[in-house]
Formats: structure tokens, C-alpha cells, sequence
């Protein structure tokens, strides 16, 4: 299994979208939500410490909706097919603000994404190169989505990634739970992704680099 090292100057941890609509209140939102922002909030304080970049990411379309794409058609169907309340994401609404849970310093970056991945369509990738950053550090909500759709896009950049395993949680979807979901898409990110570790595990790399 792949194990490296890191450089905390030229890290960055990505929490992805700790959002209401999908920490908790909302049907999008897994049980543990509020447990997740707590495991991110700890591992945050300890790699701004270390000289980490933190940045948040939130997933909202534009007022208008003018950037929705096809997959909002496909998950407005999915919901209305099993009775599920999907929330209003777009600009301004309740649902996109981040979660009061969540701790957001000043030196912390918040990067809006109209997509899944915090790299499509937005300018993630320029800063992360103008800050000289090669590696990222990704958590949030949901694993086989957004976490994992970003953790693709990355490692597809060049980027080392390191995914966290109880640092990001998901609803369950048909015949499967959860859990089924979770571990499945874990095993595909670090079969070709990325390095997978827990939260203290990660914590420790990080201050052994320091």
C-alpha cells in the first residue's frame, strides 16, 4: 500500500461540503453528519497549526440555476422516485449555508462549486498551484459522491490525495446501506486514487512532518 509523506507548506484539507442540507435537517443529509464536522473541525485546527491550507467547499447553483446541469435533472428524479425532499441549493438558500457546526477561521478558504468535484468549474486547481500545494487532504459528505468525485478529479490533476475513512459519511441508496456504499467506494479510491487513513492517523502524519 502506498504510503507518503507529507509537506504541511505544500498540503491543503478540503472539507467537502459541510453544508446544512448536508450535515443534517435534510434528507440528503447521513446520521452522522454532525459527527463528521466535529472529526473535520479537530483535524483542521491541528493542520492550520502545522501550515496546512483549510479550505470549505459548498455545492450551490447560481441564483437563476443557470449552472445546473444534467445531473440535477437525474438526482431531482431520483428523489421524487423514492419520496425524498430535495432541498432548494440554490444561491442564498438555507440549505447551501455551511453548517453553524462548522468552524471556519479567517485564514480558511470557502470555494463555491456548481458541481460535484471542487475542481469543475471553479478556480481550485489555480490556487492550489499558486500556493505551490501537491497534496490534498479530502473529507465531508457524501463518500461516493462529492468526496469521491473530487478525490478523482484531483489525483487525475497530479495531486498526491489522501481521502479520510471516518472522516466522511453517506446515506444509503436502493438495496444497499450506507455503510455497503462507503466501504465500496473507499476500496475503489484506495485501490487507484489515493491513500486512505483515518483522521488520527492523518493528525499524525501530520505532526510528525512538522
Amino acid at each position: 500500500m502506498i504510503d507518503w509523506q507529507i509537506d504541511p507548506r505544500r498540503t491543503a484539507l478540503i472539507n467537502i461540503d459541510l453544508q446544512n442540507m448536508f450535515v443534517e435537517g435534510y434528507d440528503h443529509a447521513p446520521a452522522d453528519g454532525p459527527q463528521i464536522v466535529e472529526k473535520l473541525n479537530g483535524l483542521s485546527a491541528i493542520a492550520r497549526a502545522a501550515g496546512v491550507t483549510v479550505i470549505h467547499t459548498a455545492q450551490e447553483a447560481r441564483a437563476d440555476g443557470a449552472n445546473r446541469g444534467y445531473c440535477s435533472d437525474v438526482v431531482i428524479a431520483y428523489m421524487a422516485e423514492h419520496n425524498l425532499v430535495r432541498p432548494n441549493n440554490l444561491s442564498g438558500e438555507h440549505a447551501v449555508a455551511y453548517s453553524p457546526r462548522l468552524k471556519i477561521e479567517p485564514g480558511d478558504i470557502r470555494l463555491t462549486k456548481p458541481r460535484y468535484g471542487a475542481f469543475t468549474g471553479t478556480d481550485l486547481d489555480l490556487m492550489l498551484r499558486k500556493r505551490g500545494i501537491d497534496t490534498v487532504v479530502i473529507g465531508g459528505i457524501a463518500t461516493n459522491v462529492c468526496v469521491d468525485t473530487t478525490a478523482r478529479e484531483a489525483a487525475t490533476r497530479e495531486y498526491r490525495v489522501f481521502v479520510l475513512s471516518d472522516a466522511c459519511s453517506n446515506r444509503g441508496l436502493g438495496n444497499l446501506t450506507a455503510d455497503q456504499i462507503k466501504a465500496a467506494t473507499l476500496a475503489t479510491l484506495r485501490f487507484a486514487f489515493a491513500q486512505v487513513l483515518t483522521v488520527d492517523e492523518m493528525s499524525a502524519k501530520i505532526r510528525k512532518s512538522v
